[in-house]
C-alpha cells in the first residue's frame, strides 16, 4: 500500500474508531439521570454497562477470525451499521429491557468494529511503525471517550435522548464513508496459518481455550485484570459524583472530558517516545500503579479541582496502558493479527462485563467499594505482569531486545 493510501486508511480507521467510543462515552454522564425516567438505579446501571462488554465477548473473537479471512472493511462497515441503529433503540426506548436490548446490539456492533480495525492496523504497519499505529488508534479511541461525555453532559440539556440519537445518525454516516473511502486490504496472513486460525466449529470458548497455547497468553490475562480494574472506575465514577457530590450531568462531563483531553495530547506526542525509550512493558506496570493509585485516591479527596486532578491522572494512566498492550499482542500475534485483536477484545469485554456488574451491586452496599476492589485488582495485574515479564519475556524490558 502507498503511503498515501495508507495514511487515508489510518485516518478513516482512527475516525471510526472515535465514533464508536464517542458513542460509548456519550451514555456516561447522561445515564443517571436518564435511568431515573425508568425508575432505575446503580444496580441496572452497572448491569447495563456490562451487557455491552458481553456482547463485545461473545462476538469479537468471531470478528477478528472472519475479518482474516474475508478482510476487514466489510465487518467495519456492518459493524457501524448495527452500532448506529442500536443507539437510536436506546434513545427511543420505553422499557428498560429495551435499553439493555439496545446496549447488548451496541456491543455486537463494536466488537465488528474494534477487532477488525486493530487487525487492519497491523496489516498495513510495519513491526516499526506497530506502536505509533497502534498510538494512533489508542488517541483516537481516548479523544471519543474524552468527547462522547463532553457532548453526552452538554446535549442532555436539550433532551436526555437526544444524544443517543445523534451517536446514532453519526455512526450510520461513518459506515457510509467507510464504504466509499477505506481501502480494501487483504489480511497479512500466511496461508498455512489459516486453517488453524479458522477452524470450523470453534465457538468463543474453544477459541479462549487455544488463546491459553499463544505466546501472548499473560498479556491477555494483564488486558482482563486491567479492563477489570478500569470499569470498576469508569462505570462507577458517573454515579459515584452524582451520589456523594450531586454533579450534574454536565459537572461530570467537565471532569471526564478535562482529564480525557489531557491524556489524549500526551498520547498523540510521546507515546511512541516512550515505546522506544523505555519499551511497551515498563509503560505498562508503572501506569497500572499511578491507575490504582488514584482510584484510592477518589475515595479521600474533595472539592472539584482536587477531584478533576485525581481523574485526570487516572485518565491518563489508562490512555498509556491500551495502545502498550495492544502493541505487544500485535507483535507477538504475527500470522493471527485477526485471532489476537479478537481475543484482546474478548478478554478486555470480560473484565469490563464483571467489573461494572460487581460494581453495580457494590455500589449499592457501600459507595467506595468498588474503588477499593478496583485498585487491588490493578495492584494485582502489576504483580502478574512483572513477574511474568521477569521470568518469561526479560527482553521487553529492555526496548533494543524487544520480540
Amino acid at each position: 500500500m502507498s503511503q498515501k493510501k495508507k495514511k487515508i486508511a489510518l485516518f478513516i480507521l482512527m475516525l471510526n474508531m472515535f465514533i464508536t467510543m464517542g458513542g460509548v462515552g456519550i451514555i456516561i454522564p447522561v445515564l443517571p439521570s436518564y435511568l431515573h425516567v425508568f425508575n432505575a438505579g446503580g444496580e441496572v446501571y452497572g448491569f447495563l454497562i456490562a451487557i455491552f462488554a458481553f456482547a463485545q465477548f461473545l462476538f469479537s473473537p468471531i470478528a477478528g477470525n472472519l475479518s482474516d479471512r474475508f478482510g476487514r472493511k466489510i465487518f467495519i462497515i456492518g459493524g457501524l451499521v448495527v452500532y448506529g441503529i442500536a443507539q437510536i433503540i436506546f434513545g427511543l426506548a420505553s422499557e428498560v429491557w429495551i435499553l439493555f436490548l439496545g446496549r447488548f446490539l451496541s456491543g455486537l456492533g463494536a466488537a465488528f468494529i474494534m477487532p477488525p480495525i486493530m487487525a487492519y492496523v497491523a496489516d498495513i504497519t510495519t513491526v516499526e511503525e506497530r506502536g505509533k499505529g497502534m498510538g494512533l488508534i489508542g488517541a483516537a479511541i481516548s479523544l471519543g471517550f474524552m468527547i462522547g461525555p463532553g457532548l453526552g453532559g452538554f446535549l442532555a440539556k436539550v433532551d436526555l435522548q437526544f444524544p443517543f440519537f445523534l451517536a446514532g445518525v453519526v455512526a450510520l454516516l461513518a459506515a457510509i464513508l467507510s464504504y466509499i473511502v477505506l481501502p480494501n486490504v487483504k489480511p497479512q496472513v500466511k496461508e498455512q496459518a489459516v486453517p488453524h486460525a479458522q477452524s470450523k466449529g470453534e465457538n468463543i470458548f474453544t477459541q479462549m481455550v487455544r488463546s491459553v497455547k499463544t505466546s501472548y497468553f499473560v498479556l491477555l490475562i494483564v488486558v482482563f485484570t486491567f479492563s477489570f480494574g478500569i470499569s470498576n472506575f469508569q462505570s462507577t465514577l458517573s454515579m459515584f459524583l452524582t451520589y456523594k457530590f450531586a454533579y450534574s450531568p454536565i459537572d461530570i462531563a467537565i471532569v471526564i472530558t478535562i482529564g480525557g483531553f489531557a491524556g489524549v495530547i500526551l498520547q498523540m506526542f510521546i507515546i511512541d517516545k516512550l515505546f522506544k525509550r523505555f519499551g511497551e512493558m515498563k509503560v505498562i506496570l508503572v501506569n497500572l500503579l499511578v491507575a490504582a493509585a488514584t482510584m484510592i485516591l477518589m475515595i479521600y479527596v474533595g472539592g472539584f479541582f482536587i477531584i478533576l486532578t485525581v481523574t485526570t491522572l487516572f485518565q491518563i494512566a489508562t490512555v498509556f496502558i491500551r495502545p502498550s498492550v495492544n502493541t505487544l499482542i500485535s507483535k507477538f500475534a504475527e500470522d493471527e493479527q485477526g485471532f489476537a485483536a479478537g481475543m484482546n477484545n474478548a478478554y478486555m469485554s470480560l473484565g469490563n462485563m464483571i467489573g461494572p456488574s460487581l460494581a453495580g451491586v457494590l455500589l449499592e452496599w457501600k459507595l467506595s467499594s468498588p474503588l477499593i476492589l478496583g485498585a487491588i485488582i490493578l495492584l494485582g495485574c502489576f504483580v502478574l505482569a512483572y513477574a511474568w515479564t521477569k521470568k518469561k519475556a526479560p527482553g521487553l524490558m529492555h526496548p533494543a531486545t524487544e520480540k
